[in-house]
Parts: C-alpha cells; sequence; structure tokens
C-alpha cells in the first residue's frame, strides 16, 4: 500500500507538464549526405535556457521535444563544419526542419554557444555534463552515473559503460585509488562534478595505441568545477542515533595541475564499509597480467581460510573504522609521482542458518553459526612515471597488502542420513596474516615511425600463514574411513570427547615475469607484434596437523600430515601477432611457442615435467558502423595449477573436509570462444550490448571425493571427460523524450562438470538465469521514480531456486531546498518444491535540508526502517549445494549534520 501511494503521487505530477511540441528533421552536408553524431540545441529565447538537445543518428535525424507557443534558437554543430543558428518560432504542432551545414573549421562570427550539449562525443571519447543530468537529490558521484545514459553502477561499486567494466577512474587526469573505482564512486561529491569522461579504446602508453587491441578498455575522467580547482574541497559528516548508533566521515579534496591530495576517513556503527574484505583481496593497484596475450595461465592462488564474507554488506553487527590517502605530484612536466594508502578495520557479528545437501546421496546438514571476524586491512601503492620526450616512457610501480584477519565461530549442527541423524556441536578459529608486494618495471620506446620496443618486468613476492583450529564433538575422521588401509591420521581419544585438531601451513611464493615486445609497423593500418617473455615462479608450502590433547600438551598427528613441498615452475615463450586492418575489419592472428618446466620436490622425491607447445589465438573486430562493433575472439590456453594443489600430506581444510594433493597434476587445456555485440545510437541513447562464451576445458584439474556421510576426502586428479560452460549477458535501454529511460539486462551460466564421488564418475549440471526490468524519469523539478522487476533461478542438478524482487526508488528536490530519497526491495525467495519459502522486504529513506550557497546541510535518514531480520542466498559446489539464511542488523534512525568546505 505504502508504494502505491508514491507511484500514484508520482505518476499524478508526471503528466501535469505543458503541452508539448516536437522539431524534427535531418542533418546534411552540401552534398545532401547525412551528418551522423552532430549537435543539435533549442534555447528558449525568453530564459535563455536550454530546452531540449538531439544528436544525430546514422541517417542524420534529430527530433527536439520542446513547449509549445515559443521562440526557439536552434544551434546546430559538428566537428569540421561551421556552426549554424536559427530561430524558429513554435505554435501547437510539430514542426520539420531540414538543416545544411557548410563545411568549415572557422565558426561564424557573432554565434556565441552559451549553453553546453549534456552529451557530445570527441573521437573515443563521451563527454556528459553532468548539471543536465542531475536534479539536486544526488550527493556523491554514484547518484550522478547512474543518471547518465548508457552508465550503470552495481552495488560492488563498479562502473560498467557500453557493456564493459571501466578499468581505471581519474578526477582531472590523475588516478584516483588506482586499481579500484569503488571509492570514487562512493565519495567523490556530486556538486563538484562538471564533466564525466568515458575514454574508450583507452590505454596509458600512447605509443602503443592502435598497435594492440584496446577495443575492451575503457576508463573514466572526472572534470571538476571551476571552484573546485587550486583549493580544498570536501565535505564532514557527523551522524547520531538511538542506541549509540553513529557515523563520522570527513573527506578531503586538493586538485591543481601540479599536484592532487585526497583524504577520506570514516568509522561507524551502522553497516557501512567503505573496504570489504572481498574489496581488499580484488584491488589490483592498476596491475595488469603482462603475460595475458601468452596463452598460458598461472595464477597464485590465495591460500586463505575463506573467512565468511557479508551478503549485500548486511550482518548481525559491523563496526569499522577507514582510512585512505591518495596522491599525485608532477615535480616537471616529464615526472609524475603518484600513490595511495588505506587502513581499514572491520569488526563483524555473523549469525547463519543454512542448509547442505550432498547431490548424489542426499545426506543433508542443518548449521546454526555464529561467527565474530576482525579484519584489519592495510594497502599502499607508489608509481612513477618518465617521459622525457615523445619517444620514451618509463614507469614503476609498487603495490603492497598487508592483513591481519581472525574468527571465531560457534555452530552447532544436525546430520541426517540414511544411517542415522546425529547433533553436534563445533568451535572453529581462523587466524591469517598474509602479505604481499607487487612490482612493476615497465620502458616503451619508439625507435622510429615504424620500430616500436616494450619492456616489462613484474615480481611477486607473497607470504602467507593461515592457521586453523577446530574443536570438534566427534571424530570427523576415524582410520580407514575411506576404504584404504593407508590412512590412519592418529587422531587420539581423549576423556572429555572433544577433539582438538591445529592446522597450521606456510606459503611463500616469488614470482617473476619478463617479457620484450617489438612492433614492426608494416602500414598504417598493420604490424607485426614479436614478443619473447619468461615467467619463473619459486613456491615453498610447509605444514602440519596437529591436536591438543585435554591435558593441554600437544601432539602431532602421523607423518602422513605433514608436508614440505618445494615447486618451480618456468614458462619461456616466443610469441608472433599480426593485426591488419582492411575495410570494416580487424583481424590479428596469432601463436606462441612454449616451453614448460615443472620441478616438484616433497617426501623425499623429485617429481620433473618438460614438454613444448604451440598455442593458436585469433581476433577478429567488425566495425558495423560507428557506434556498432561485432567481435570474436578465440584462444587456446594451458592452465597450471600452483603449489596448493601438490601437498600429499593431508590438510585439514574445514571442521569436516580433509584434502590431499597430488604432486604429478598436469595442466589443463582449454579451448574459448566468444562473440561480443555492441550498439550505441547517441540519436536515443539506444544501448544493445550482448555477449557470449563458450569454453571447452581437457583434462581439467577437478576432485576426486569420498564421503562419509557429509564429511568429505578429497584429492584433485586430471579429468578424463570434457568440462564445458557456456555464459552469455546482455542489456538493451534507450532514453525516450529525453525525460524517461527504460533498461532489460539479462545473464544466463550454464557447466557441466565431471568429478569423483565415493570413487563413482558424476556429472553436474547448474544453470543461473537473471533478468532486471527497469524504467525510470529524470526531471529537473518533478519527483523522479524509478520502478523494475528482477527476476533469478538457480537450477542445481535436481534443485530450484528463485528469486522474485519488485523494487522501486524515488527521489524528489523541492521547495528550494529539500531532497527527499527512499528505496525499497521486496524479496520472494524459494525453491521450487517449496521446502524453502521466504519473503522479506527492505526499507530506506532519507529527508535533506541543503539551501545553495550554505555550507550547511542536515538530514534525517533511516536504514531498514520495516525491520527485517534476514536474508538469504544459494550457493553450489559441484558436489553439494547450500541455502543460507542470514541475520541482518535492525532499524537505524540517524540525524546527521554535514558541513561543506
Amino acid at each position: 500500500m505504502r508504494i502505491s501511494l508514491i507511484i500514484i503521487f508520482v505518476f499524478s505530477t508526471l503528466f501535469s507538464f505543458s503541452q508539448t511540441v516536437r522539431i524534427e528533421g535531418i542533418v546534411t552536408d552540401s552534398i545532401k549526405s547525412p551528418i551522423e553524431l552532430a549537435n543539435v540545441m533549442a534555447v528558449n529565447v525568453d530564459s535563455q535556457s536550454m530546452e531540449s538537445y538531439s544528436i544525430t543518428s546514422d541517417k542524420g535525424r534529430y527530433s527536439l521535444n520542446v513547449k509549445a507557443n515559443k521562440t526557439y534558437l536552434l544551434r546546430i554543430s559538428f566537428l569540421g563544419y561551421r556552426p549554424k543558428e536559427l530561430t524558429l518560432v513554435v505554435g501547437n504542432e510539430n514542426v520539420v526542419k531540414n538543416i545544411v551545414l557548410d563545411p568549415d573549421s572557422v565558426e561564424l562570427e557573432g554565434v556565441e554557444i552559451v549553453n553546453e550539449m549534456p552529451v557530445s562525443i570527441k573521437g573515443d571519447t563521451i563527454v556528459y555534463n553532468a548539471d543536465s543530468f542531475t536534479s539536486g537529490t544526488e550527493r556523491k558521484l554514484e547518484d550522478v552515473l547512474k543518471k547518465l545514459p548508457g552508465v550503470q553502477v552495481n552495488a560492488d561499486g563498479q562502473i560498467e559503460v557500453e557493456g564493459k567494466t571501466v578499468q581505471k577512474l581519474m578526477v582531472e587526469g590523475k588516478d584516483f585509488f588506482d586499481g579500484d573505482t569503488k571509492l570514487g564512486v562512493k565519495n567523490i561529491p556530486a556538486d563538484a562534478i562538471d564533466k564525466v569522461q568515458v575514454l574508450r579504446n583507452y590505454n596509458e602508453v600512447g605509443a602503443l595505441k592502435g598497435l594492440e587491441n584496446n577495443e575492451e578498455n575503457v576508463a573514466m575522467n572526472i572534470k571538476l568545477k571551476k571552484g573546485k580547482k587550486n583549493f580544498w574541497f570536501g565535505d564532514v559528516t557527523a551522524a547520531g542515533g538511538p542506541d549509540k548508533r553513529y557515523i563520522l566521515n570527513p573527506k578531503l579534496f586538493y586538485y591543481s595541475p601540479k599536484y592532487s591530495i585526497n583524504v577520506i576517513a570514516n568509522t561507524n556503527n551502522v553497516g557501512e564499509l567503505p573496504l570489504t574484505t572481498q574489496d581488499y583481496f580484488k584491488f589490483t593497484g592498476g596491475f595488469r597480467n603482462i603475460m595475458g596475450k601468452g596463452g598460458s595461465r598461472f595464477n597464485v592462488s590465495s591460500n586463505d581460510l575463506g573467512l565468511l564474507g557479508l551478503r549485500n554488506n548486511r550482518a548481525a553487527e559491523i563496526l569499522t573504522k577507514f582510512g585512505a590517502t591518495n596522491f599525485s605530484y608532477s615535480p616537471t612536466s616529464k615526472l609524475t609521482l603518484s600513490g595511495f594508502a588505506i587502513f581499514s578495520r572491520s569488526d563483524t557479528r555473523l549469525e547463519t542458518d543454512s542448509r547442505l545437501q550432498i547431490v548424489q546421496t542426499g545426506d543433508r546438514q542443518l548449521t546454526e553459526e555464529n561467527a565474530d571476524q576482525s579484519n584489519k586491512l592495510g594497502l599502499f601503492k607508489l608509481s612513477a612515471s618518465y617521459k622525457p620526450n615523445s619517444k620514451l616512457q618509463i614507469d614503476y610501480d609498487a603495490l603492497g597488502k598487508l592483513s591481519d584477519q581472525s574468527e571465531g565461530t560457534s555452530l552447532f549442527r544436525q546430520i541426517l542420513t540414511s544411517q542415522g541423524n546425529r547433533d553436534e556441536q563445533i568451535f572453529t578459529d581462523k587466524t591469517q596474516k598474509p602479505a604481499s608486494l607487487n612490482q612493476n618495471f615497465a620502458a616503451y620506446y619508439t625507435l622510429s615511425d615504424n620500430h616500436i620496443f616494450a619492456a616489462e618486468v613484474q615480481h611477486l613476492y607473497q607470504d602467507e600463514d593461515p592457521m586453523y583450529a577446530a574443536d570438534l564433538g566427534e571424530n570427523p575422521f576415524p582410520d580407514n574411513t575411506t576404504g584404504n588401509d593407508d590412512f590412519n591420521l592418529g587422531i587420539v581419544d581423549q576423556p572429555s570427547g572433544r577433539f582438538n585438531l591445529f592446522q597450521n601451513r606456510f606459503i611463500k611464493t616469488n614470482k617473476l615475469d619478463a617479457k620484450i615486445d617489438y612492433y614492426y609497423v608494416l602500414t598504417p593500418k598493420s604490424n607485426i607484434n614479436l614478443t619473447l617473455a619468461n615467467t619463473y615462479s619459486n613456491q615453498r608450502l610447509t605444514g602440519d596437523l596437529f591436536q591438543q590433547l585435554d591435558n593441554g600438551t600437544t601432539e602431532d598427528l602421523n607423518p602422513v600430515t605433514d608436508n614440505d613441498v618445494r615447486y618451480r615452475f618456468i614458462d619461456s615463450y616466443l610469441g608472433l601477432h599480426y593485426k591488419l586492418l582492411f575495410g570494416k575489419f580487424t583481424v590479428m592472428p596469432g601463436v606462441s611457442y612454449h616451453r614448460f618446466s615443472l620441478r616438484n620436490e616433497q617426501q623425499g622425491t623429485l617429481y620433473n615435467q618438460n614438454f613444448d607447445q604451440l598455442l593458436p589465438d585469433f581476433y577478429a573486430l567488425y566495425q558495423i558502423k560507428k557506434s556498432e562493433t561485432l567481435t570474436y575472439n578465440y584462444a587456446w590456453t594451458n592452465s597450471f595449477t600452483d603449489v596448493s594443489q601438490l601437498p600429499e600430506g593431508y590438510i585439514l581444510t574445514n571442521y569436516n573436509s580433509l584434502f590431499r594433493g597430488l604432486r604429478s597434476i598436469q595442466n589443463a587445456t582449454a579451448q574459448s570462444h566468444s562473440l561480443r555485440y555492441f550498439r550505441y545510437n547517441m540519436f536515443n541513447f539506444e544501448n544493445i550490448f550482448g555477449f557470449l562464451n563458450y569454453t571447452r576445458t581437457l583434462d581439467a584439474v577437478k576432485r576426486s571425493a569420498f564421503f562419509d556421510g557429509v564429511n568429505q576426502f578429497s584429492t584433485p586428479f586430471n579429468s578424463p571427460r570434457v568440462d564445458e560452460a557456456l555464459n552469455g549477458s546482455g542489456s538493451y535501454g534507450r532514453s525516450f523524450a529525453r525525460f524517461y529511460k527504460a533498461s532489460l539486462n539479462i545473464s544466463m551460466n550454464w557447466s557441466k562438470f565431471n568429478n569423483l564421488q565415493n570413487a563413482t564418475f558424476i556429472t553436474t549440471e547448474s544453470f543461473t538465469q537473471s533478468y532486471t526490468l527497469r524504467a525510470s524519469t529524470n526531471f529537473k523539478n518533478a519527483p523522479n521514480i524509478e520502478f523494475g522487476y528482477g527476476y533469478t533461478q538457480n537450477d542445481y542438478q535436481n534443485q530450484t531456486f528463485i528469486t522474485d524482487r519488485p523494487f522501486v526508488n524515488l527521489d524528489y528536490y523541492f521547495a528550494d531546498g529539500f531532497s527527499f530519497v527512499a528505496e525499497y526491495e521486496f524479496f520472494h525467495y524459494y525453491s521450487r518444491d517449496k521446502s524453502v519459502n521466504n519473503e522479506y522486504d527492505f526499507l530506506s529513506a532519507s529527508l535533506s535540508y541543503f539551501k545553495k550557497g550554505s555550507n550547511w546541510e542536515f538530514k534525517l535518514s533511516g536504514t531498514n526502517l520495516l525491520n527485517t531480520t534476514s536474508l538469504n542466498d544459494d550457493s553450489f559446489s559441484e558436489f553439494s549445494f547450500r541455502t543460507s539464511q542470514y541475520r541482518v542488523q535492525p532499524r537505524f534512525l540517524l540525524f546527521s549534520v554535514k558541513y561543506n568546505l
């Protein structure tokens, strides 16, 4: 009922506008050829404000919606043509006006362009004028981006433009916490933004632009308003509410041509997480995979303990302290220094009820789990770029990560099997202090217009020390459980009936990648690229499993739980690629010849593997029109495991899971085909995107698992059966009459995997499909509403989980200073057999007052206003599926005061 009232109120406002008419026509040149992407603007003569705008289609068509019975100035411009200005008196009927532009780079005298186009295109750059799309309710960059046509921001703060993820965010051309867009999206003030520039086909190295395939690279640059340059700006927010809830969030920014400084801090106990643990581990610092086009994959995995993660930043309790600073300094025009430092601490309480079911046997486990986490995370980066002249560029980057994490868990599980039911109380503790340092050195030299060289070296040092402790009510791994007479961990029965097990691991990694590229430019439309590269990785893993007895002493278990593994991996390759542009096509066939060398030493024996392989790849781009492309990629890749899959001493990975590696594990080979279609029409901001990828994997590294009820023993093996995966996504969006827009997003993922379970091959399939339909308005002086519907279906073998999610958002700027914003989501989560059937919803709202010209802003806000207690999700692990219910924080009411500097 409450949402219905909002919708009725908004739509009654939407249809109360004055009568409008349409001005339309075609823009051509002097020989009657249509001009695409020309700017057409209608300026109201009385108010001297822009009434409407249009960008011509590929057929030169434009369309303007204006108020009836007014006089307008039509301003038409396009690069390379003389701009034109026409006076047009509009009555009550639509007007057709065709326009001819004369070729000339000199503007007409006396034509003064007072108003700016909301959107313009300059080569590979799309420029959005932020004020043309905002209504006054926006508070941060995220709010602005969501209103720009063709731009999307997801819940994790990732920006997507034209279906591609924005890889770099800059402000005034300077990196803003390079390697992650979330901090900028959530913190840059909306009122400081003048322009948003989308940089397509982006390459940081100018000498390599056009030589490599940059079509998937997108960056974004934020241009600040004049009053925000060469001055400190930002804000300080303080908030408080019942139950001692608080937020303190100061932000300071300074930008000048020579240097910039950004400072962000936040402390709160209402669940705001500027940086999650998941963000920390995926934070790249802008480092790229320099061996990406070689065809082989050797990725150093994170040997972490899998600390529980939040769902939508919602948990039973979250306390956060966060501080970050980012700087850029150019002492000369040739040298730029930049970097950042980030510290975050969060203390989290997670309460979870879950149901796990083994696919093959149907055995189940019901769990009630309470976990207390402490996460201390540190990140720092230092970069230097030296460009003494147009021919030489030298870059250096260093990214460091430090963390101190712990998790204490109390859980009660009910085990329901065909052999009977039983209960168990379990206590676990996880601690880890991983550290890493990633360094990159690169030099780019242009010998002449035809000869270009690039050299890159990247070194990774990583140190991990995960420690796992489990206090169990039963022995989950009794001797000979697997049917193997050699299986005997040596766990000792205790008078208390409890079993205290501890797993130590230490993993050190040194990985060095080095690559030299030579580009020979044959013609302006073709070049040859020769690559000589080498990957050298040296890893050591040690660890043991021991038991603490009732008398307080510790006892090592049998030697089958001890590990000391030294692993060396070498990949040397020579690559050849040829790029050719002809007509509307760009093709790049390539091949790389590899020499692989693997050396694995453990338990007093040595295992070597050496072989050669030829890996082809192919890239093709069909430029259908200026803003319409079809891209095809084919790749044959070799994927190698790191040391984590090799140790043959047993490792306790969870209270009911034991893992043993295989020293002779081989690499997997995959063939992948991907097809991407994109079309963008600036005339009505129509955005069509489609992506399809198929991967066929041979000799995949899979798991052979033995289940004793819900307890499992697993070891890797190379599957003789083929694994397959097919995933795709698509979207369609467009604007209507400037004030309305709608979109449909679709994603589907299908996979078929083969594993061994209790010595029997099993094939498991999963299929996930997601659909989101939304429509919204973008008025300047009226309420704006967004409403939509999301549908997600997860099929895991013989189980199906469905989520229906209708939602509605409202923002309204009124009475010259007041802003009302509300967001509502309703979830119906259920299984096909109705064994799970839950409904819940979330409502947040805020009312703020900010008078233009004042430094103060006041806001009353509430989160989880309906006091929802939990949310749901599900997952699939090839052997089992799990559905879970998570407790969330209660209703919070806050009164906040913000001072704008």
